[in-house]
């Protein structure tokens, strides 16, 4: 009898590796497909066969599944990656596997379909208009009132997201979106719309079911770079309860509600509004819901492409909160410490770090920014906060700044004593 195959298309640095692991936990045989396996240093060192194929191209990858399904028993498709998840719906139709819809993950993915979609139904979302240039976007914010957040129609991961809080600001992130330095991977379409500001929280569903409500919180503006998320999030039963039932409102109103997905709330003045619907997991939430829940949201998953039963049933609770390890300037890492301390405090789960020393830290205002993260875990958000600061203020680093083109000629032959550093 032939094994069976798992086929990732692609993968993320967040929750790749989970796929990989449960996959094999299940007795499946993964395959990861990309355009550049090397990108993910983890599929050489758990053993997995990557294949090198522009995943951008639709023949090219049922090609290479047919290929694999030639020795061994293809037992399903997916991807932990946005960008490929209507591929993967598309691939799992070719093939006749369970998958997700792709007509839905595709108008999901399109900020600006998804917004029309969401405003159509009546559910909250923020004022927006999509514009194609510069003139347009002043036009745009001067319509909805500044401060307004700024962002690419198609992206993920707060890649090229920023509040604009006055005319600067706003012609400045304009330039940096059309002037060639951020890069799109469709045609140039800016969608810009009014901030919802108060707490966000992210509904983690599977199917129309919502598994758990994270809530975080983030850096200074004018990025959106995550500093700590807690899972559950600090809510009274009334409030989880309404984002509950309208997560299951977005889902219907985009003809979603097959596998995982992920949406995003502020909760304002006027109650929670919906910020973005995401067709797939949170990057770091499956792992915090396991610990708060015993839910394994990425193994369940799987079993969902399979073809298998899967359970969502929860074991326990506790609370669980994740700090995020995020330098304040660009630079060279020189070193990071006391991650083994930290770990030994009890009630932390987890010290992780992304990045070595003598890496240049070069901030680009996404979740790109993180050198690492900890985890603590107790039964209070008191308790696991206090647990988490005695954890983190073990943990230092140091990052020496770039040197300028004029020290640069004066360091090639001796670096000076005393660069200027952050240390922590």
């Amino acid at each position: 009898m032939a094994r069976r195959a798992l086929i990732l298309v692609e993968a993320t640095r967040s929750n790749g590796l989970l796929y990989i692991q449960a996959a094999q936990r299940l007795s499946l045989h993964p395959f990861a497909l990309s355009a550049d396996p090397t990108q993910y240093d983890y599929l050489e060192a758990e053993g997995v066969e990557a294949i090198r194929v522009d995943t951008d191209n639709l023949d090219a990858l049922i090609r290479e599944c047919a290929r694999i399904g030639e020795t061994y028993d293809l037992a399903g498709i997916t991807s932990p990656h946005e960008s490929f998840y209507a591929t993967v719906g598309k691939l799992c139709r070719h093939f006749n596997l369970p998958g997700p819809n792709p007509g839905a993950i595709e108008r999901c993915c399109d900020k600006f379909v998804q917004r029309q979609f969401l405003g159509e139904t009546g559910i909250p979302i923020p004022a927006y208009r999509v514009v194609a240039n510069a003139t347009e976007v002043e036009g745009a914010a001067a319509d909805i009132g500044l401060p307004v957040v700024v962002k690419p129609v198609v992206g993920y991961g707060s890649t090229g997201v920023r509040l604009c809080r006055n005319v600067d600001e706003l012609v400045d992130h304009t330039t940096f979106l059309l002037g060639g330095k951020h890069i799109w991977r469709s045609s140039p379409r800016i969608l810009v719309e009014e901030f919802a500001q108060g707490p966000l929280y992210v509904a983690n569903l599977m199917g129309n079911e919502t598994i758990a409500i994270t809530g975080y919180e983030f850096g200074p503006l004018p990025h959106f770079v995550v500093r700590e998320c807690t899972c559950p999030a600090p809510l009274t039963y009334d409030e989880h309860q309404r984002i509950a039932d309208i997560s299951v409102s977005c889902l219907r109103a985009l003809g979603l509600g097959w596998g995982p997905s992920n949406i995003e709330f502020r909760w304002t003045k006027l109650g929670p509004v919906v910020i973005e619907v995401n067709p797939r997991m949170a990057g770091g939430d499956p792992e915090l819901i396991q610990l708060s829940y015993g839910v394994d949201l990425v193994t369940e998953h799987i079993k969902l492409v399979i073809g298998e039963e899967w359970d969502l049933r929860k074991r326990h609770s506790q609370t669980v909160t994740s700090r995020c390890l995020v330098p304040d300037r660009d630079g060279i890492l020189d070193w990071v410490d006391g991650g083994s301390q930290a770990a030994a405090v009890p009630g932390v789960v987890q010290v992780k770090f992304v990045v070595e020393p003598k890496t240049p830290i070069v901030r680009k205002g996404d979740y790109r920014d993180y050198i690492g993260h900890v985890i603590a875990v107790s039964r209070s958000h008191a308790q696991t906060e206090e647990i988490l600061q005695r954890a983190v203020d073990l943990i230092g680093w140091s990052i020496t700044r770039f040197p300028t083109e004029q020290s640069q000629s004066r360091t090639s032959k001796q670096a000076p004593r005393d660069s200027p550093s952050e240390s922590r």
